[in-house]
């Protein structure tokens, strides 16, 4: 079946946060939501739960978490997990809230490479948790599979684990915003040296799907027992599939002392009871033909990503793109413009009606850096980016 990614949808109207929270002339290209229909497979599955009309406390069936395991199992390789090491709650976000919640006491640091996801933050704040950043590196000559522009200053990690006080590293992969996709060497090392210093690695894996031609996405789990036992993994197919709205996620925990521990954090969170449509949801885009819907959204997505790589390059040249490897977000480099991204982002919002995200909430405040949607049919990115040059040009 071919899926239709050019399809228009007004969203405006349906408290959509993407379209109604930016009011009604503003082209919003900010949050990581699509603007697309559904995989239609999931449509189908709760259509069918709808027709049953008694909406009441859920219990999860076997075949959920056989669904889970097989997807992972057979797309990604994520060998190990079983039934038990699953955990079901509303959201990855309250997952990682949880999680630091139950292992980590007040003062305790957590690590993590930035620029990365901004709700990380208040996730280990709220805690009382004390957040240790430590910068990528960056060399934006480096654009290709074997040459990353973004890249861990190994040195310092070693040093930071070496701190009694870091209890996690939390580890997102793929990476959010920059779109790296960590390699097998790379996500080895961290196992390693994590597990020399007693840190436990919490990988938030909701991006997965989204991998460029020639990338691999690798699970942490899955690369040896080690791996497995020394950490958390957060998924979900909210992101994938655009349901973040139905609030299911899964926290996957092997250490049964480990699990005990989260799974109390999530219970005294009450972020335990499921959403029927979410469950019914998950499972019919794992088994059912979602696979290939998600083959073609990410072909889509590589052009709307080679459009905007083209057009910057004819309209503004001294703007920097973060290479394509994961993700279906473009990471921008304005600092050219002399202006912080804080500035530049309020700037094209209030005088061209363009909204995307600045890079200082994700914790780059070395250079301006702007987080923009790809999710979306091309005539609205071009919309979009059309105002952004303007405005750009403009300053």
């Amino acid at each position: 079946m071919t899926y239709n990614f050019d399809e228009i949808i007004n969203r405006r109207g349906s408290n959509c946060v993407k379209w109604d929270e930016a009011g009604k002339e503003v082209m919003p290209l900010w949050i990581a939501d699509m603007d697309f229909k559904v995989y239609p497979g999931i449509t189908e599955a709760m259509r069918k739960r709808l027709d049953h009309e008694v909406f009441g406390y859920t219990l999860v069936p076997q075949s959920y978490y056989d669904s889970v395991i097989n997807w992972f199992q057979g797309r990604h390789g994520a060998k190990g997990w079983k039934r038990e090491h699953i955990i079901i709650t509303i959201g990855v976000v309250p997952a990682i809230s949880a999680i630091v919640h139950a292992l980590t006491l007040p003062g305790d640091k957590v690590l993590m490479t930035t620029p990365i996801y901004n709700c990380f933050y208040s996730s280990i704040t709220n805690q009382g948790a004390l957040v240790e950043e430590l910068p990528l590196l960056l060399d934006e000559k480096k654009n290709g599979k074997d040459e990353h522009a973004f890249t861990i200053d190994w040195e310092a990690f070693e040093k930071a684990c070496e701190d009694p006080k870091v209890r996690i590293f939390l580890l997102c992969n793929p990476h959010n915003p920059s779109g790296r996709v960590w390699t097998r060497e790379e996500l080895e090392r961290i196992g390693e040296i994590c597990f020399k210093n007693n840190v436990l690695v919490v990988s938030d894996e909701i991006h997965c799907e989204f991998v460029s031609e020639g990338y691999k996405y690798i699970p942490f789990s899955s690369l040896g027992e080690n791996f497995l036992k020394n950490s958390v993994t957060c998924v979900a197919a909210s992101k994938a599939f655009n349901v973040a709205g139905l609030q299911t996620a899964n926290i996957i925990v092997a250490d049964p002392d480990l699990r005990y521990r989260i799974d109390r954090a999530v219970n005294i969170f009450e972020t335990c009871d499921v959403n029927p449509f979410g469950i019914v949801a998950v499972e019919a885009a794992y088994t059912d033909g979602g696979a290939d819907w998600l083959k073609q959204f990410n072909a889509y997505i590589q052009g709307n990503y080679d459009y905007l790589v083209e057009l910057f390059k004819k309209e503004l040249p001294q703007l920097w793109v973060s290479p394509h490897e994961s993700t279906y977000l473009a990471w921008v480099d304005c600092s050219a413009f002399g202006k912080t991204s804080t500035e530049i982002k309020d700037y094209l919002f209030n005088e061209h009606k363009v909204w995307l995200c600045d890079g200082v909430c994700y914790g780059e405040r070395r250079r301006a850096f702007l987080r923009i949607n790809l999710a979306c049919p091309r005539e609205i990115l071009a919309e979009g980016l059309k105002r952004m040059i303007g405005g750009l040009k403009s300053l």
